[in-house]
């Protein structure tokens, strides 16, 4: 069962432990790995160059049947393959426990375990380090111990054990065969430890016990926190699993959110358009906590909270609009021109020189996050509240700036209407909250610039001969960000202009039902990107709140079919070929899924209680 080369991105479920992350394809290979960090250097990476990255295969030696889920409720993947002679599935995770944020084991688990029959399997490891620019020396790890190695290479050590009659080969790689009988397990388990450690201390192969115990702690460990979650929204099985997505790509130590495990896959295919995307936006980290305490996952907004805080050392004045998943701030981008792409698709680019842009709705993203907070009854401290107000003065200050807006483009700053409205909604809150807890404050200072704010975008960022708002000043162009603007208050989701400004996007950029970010030409990049998935859920959730529910759960519909088998998403779609483009899986799709099922929820609850008033329903 050989895996053809690289397979569709949507052939890949995802596994995570809230520290590292693996793509794992339908035909039993992981093709990407990042351990011990979602943003270290792969070691497994045939996805970015299919002879030279790296993978890690358990695949039956023969023709067979399969299928996949996730074990209900948690980010262990369950591959189930089928023959005449026999059954056997693949269990596939990153080990989890109790106090796992500060200590976790670091360990990718594989199990097979036979069902019905037997089933010969072919395994193989060849790990490729630092981003495949390393062959790693591989040695037995003791002697007497058959099937336990070490992968040592630049600052990264694996240790490698549990399955049967691995043998070295090549001096690089290990291979190995195995039959599979009905009730009998085998194991792979690849720890991650500094090389250092692996070669001169002790350090304890897990036996079959062992690893039979973690496996078990790991699904309890996402049970649970699944089960905090609420389930009353309509596609709640695919909104419980955005929300175990969003969890697997937090940053458990930190409270970070990537926006994504992985770096350059293509949004154009074999086009330049390719970026890393594993780290953490201020703007999409923000999106997921709110997203997940509407579905009651609160602790998260928490974390995120404390995180920006200490990464932009507590002065508005340090925020840059993505850090790393540490808090990191110096993520210069560069190239790695020996990587093929996937599918060809170049540069391979390591880092993203968005740490550089000026992005002036970072402020208001950051005093939305804090206002609902503090309507959840989590009022901010001292320190925090000095970090807001001096958030809120920042946006007075740069409201009437130009930037690189919310799609990060590379070309020359414009004033894009959603940063705007973004400051405006700094200043908004940074007003409630200041009245609310009661604190002195340049209260009538903010409230004469969110003044000015509106009065400029209502000026030149509506165009009143068509009635809809525009891209930016002097961009008449339409653009899906301003599906945005009354989720913070600017103007009403039923406001006639609003209205209009769904309906003129909808017309003006839908393609085959789903949205596109904006017209072709408008970034100035070369290529010919997908339809922005984010966006087709950004309608739905206007549609929804403007009580267009037939129309919303059409559109809920059209984009829901984009996700592969798993019920994962990438963050753009190619409609001619029917694949998913960009890297994958997407936190931004995820997220916005969640608030467009929350929004057609909460606007069914109102209508059915308009009906029971009234007797009637009213769209």
């Amino acid at each position: 069962m050989e895996s053809p080369r690289y397979p569709s991105i949507g052939h890949y479920g995802y596994i995570a432990d809230c520290h590292a992350s693996a793509l794992v394809s339908k035909y039993g290979s992981i093709d990407w790995c990042c351990m011990p960090r979602v943003d270290s250097k792969s070691c497994f990476g045939r996805l970015l160059d299919w002879e030279n990255g790296g993978y890690c295969r358990i695949a039956p030696a023969g023709a067979c049947a399969s299928s996949r889920r996730y074990l209900p409720d948690t980010l262990v993947l369950e591959t189930t393959f089928r023959t005449e002679a026999g059954e056997a599935r693949l269990l596939d995770c990153f080990t989890m426990h109790r106090g796992g944020a500060r200590h976790p084991h670091r360990q990718l688990l594989r199990v097979l375990e036979g069902i019905r029959g037997e089933l010969d399997f072919l395994i193989e490891v060849s790990p490729r380090l630092d981003y495949g620019a390393i062959q790693p020396w591989i040695r037995q790890f003791r002697e007497g111990q058959e099937n336990s190695f070490v992968v040592i290479g630049g600052s990264d050590g694996l240790l490698i054990s549990g399955a049967p009659a691995l043998a070295l080969k090549r001096r690089h790689d290990l291979e190995g065969r195995c039959t599979v009988r009905a009730g009998q397990r085998v194991y792979l388990s690849l720890l991650w430890r500094p090389p250092e450690e692996l070669d001169a201390g002790p350090v304890d192969t897990p036996d079959s016990a062992t690893l039979d115990r973690r496996l078990e702690e790991t699904v309890a460990w996402w049970r649970d926190w699944t089960s905090r979650g609420r389930a009353d929204v309509p596609y709640a099985e695919l909104a419980r699993r955005s929300a175990i997505v969003l969890k697997g790509l937090s940053c458990a130590p930190t409270g970070a959110i990537a926006a994504a495990p992985t770096t350059s896959l293509p949004e154009a295919p074999g086009g330049t358009r390719n970026w890393d995307y594993r780290y953490s936006w201020v703007r999409d980290s923000a999106f997921a906590v709110n997203s997940l305490a509407a579905l009651g996952y609160v602790a998260e907004a928490e974390g995120f909270r404390r995180f920006i805080e200490r990464s932009a050392a507590g002065s508005a004045e340090e925020l840059q609009i993505l850090f790393g998943v540490g808090g990191e701030r110096r993520l210069h981008e560069y190239e790695i021109p020996e990587l093929e792409g996937y599918r060809g698709a170049r540069p391979v680019r390591i880092g993203n020189a968005a740490e550089e842009q000026v992005q002036l709705d970072v402020y208001g993203e950051l005093l939305e996050l804090a206002w609902r907070w503090h309507q959840r009854g989590q009022s901010p401290d001292d320190d925090y509240r000095e970090f807001l107000i001096g958030l809120v003065n920042s946006a007075a200050h740069s409201w009437h700036l130009p930037d690189r807006g919310i799609w990060e483009m590379r070309g020359a700053p414009r004033h894009f209407v959603q940063s705007k409205a973004m400051c405006w909604a700094a200043l908004d809150r940074g007003i409630r909250l200041m009245k609310d807890l009661g604190c002195n404050g340049p209260i009538a200072e903010w409230t004469k610039t969110r003044a000015e704010i509106r009065a400029a975008i209502e000026q030149r960022g509506y165009d009143p001969k068509r009635g809809v708002f525009i891209q930016a000043f002097g961009f008449p162009d339409p653009d899906a960000a301003l599906l945005l603007l009354p989720t913070v208050g600017f103007v009403g989701f039923d406001d006639e202009r609003m209205l209009r400004t769904t309906d003129a996007i909808q017309e003006a950029l839908d393609e085959n039902g789903l949205l596109r970010r904006y017209p072709d030409g408008n970034d100035e990049l070369d290529g010919r990107e997908g339809v922005f998935l984010p966006c087709s859920f950004w309608l739905a959730e206007c549609l929804a709140r403007q009580g267009r529910l037939a129309e919303a759960d059409r559109v809920l519909r059209r984009v829901l079919a984009t996700a592969n088998d798993l019920g994962l998403f990438a963050e753009e779609y190619e409609l001619q070929t029917g694949e998913m483009l960009g890297n994958f899986p997407q936190g931004l799709t995820h997220l916005s899924l969640i608030s467009a099922v929350v929004a057609l929820a909460d606007m069914r609850k109102r209508s059915q209680d308009l009906k029971n008033r009234t007797g009637e329903i009213r769209y």
